[in-house]
């Protein structure tokens, strides 16, 4: 992962696709929000969403898990070059969480970030707070989901 330093404002990350197949939004449902039209075809195709329809709360944490895969894969590709790696702490925070249209069975949400602010953190020296918006488009360039975040990202080391 990059250093707080070397992160500018606009920086776009496309970090990945995930299919919600009837089976996963079925699964996810289950366990984290067992509502009919997360659960059953029949009931979601008579709901307002008009399919069976994944929870919001799949439809970030499948955007969680790509984040998080596309920094790993970031991390080693640094490693590879010998670079140092940045170890960004948690986050403070979201705003913002939106799910703008139903993600539906078959749908294919592709998932990009962009940097939209930073700052230097009063309280933790050596350390920035990056905000950044994630969206996710479906397969008809769809905006369904979006959300706001933060983190906490290391400064580079001041040496000398």
């Amino acid at each position: 992962m990059r250093f707080f330093d070397d992160i500018e404002i606009g920086h776009r990350r496309e970090i990945g696709a995930y299919i919600f197949t009837a089976d996963s939004i079925k699964t996810f449902a289950a366990k984290f929000d067992p509502q009919r039209f997360h659960l059953d075809e029949e009931e979601g195709k008579n709901s307002l969403f008009g399919g069976l329809a994944a929870s919001g709360w799949h439809v970030g944490s499948a955007c969680m898990s790509l984040l998080v895969a596309d920094g790993q894969r970031l991390a080693r590709e640094a490693a590879e070059r010998g670079e140092e790696i940045a170890v960004w702490g948690p986050s403070p925070g979201f705003r913002d969480l939106r799910w703008i249209r139903p993600v539906l069975a078959g749908d294919t949400i592709s998932y990009v970030n962009v940097v939209v602010d930073k700052r230097t953190s009063a309280s933790r020296p050596g350390w920035g707070i990056l905000t950044a918006r994630t969206t996710g488009t479906n397969q008809r360039g769809e905006e369904v989901y979006s959300i706001t975040a933060s983190a906490f990202v290391p400064m580079r080391a001041k040496t000398g």
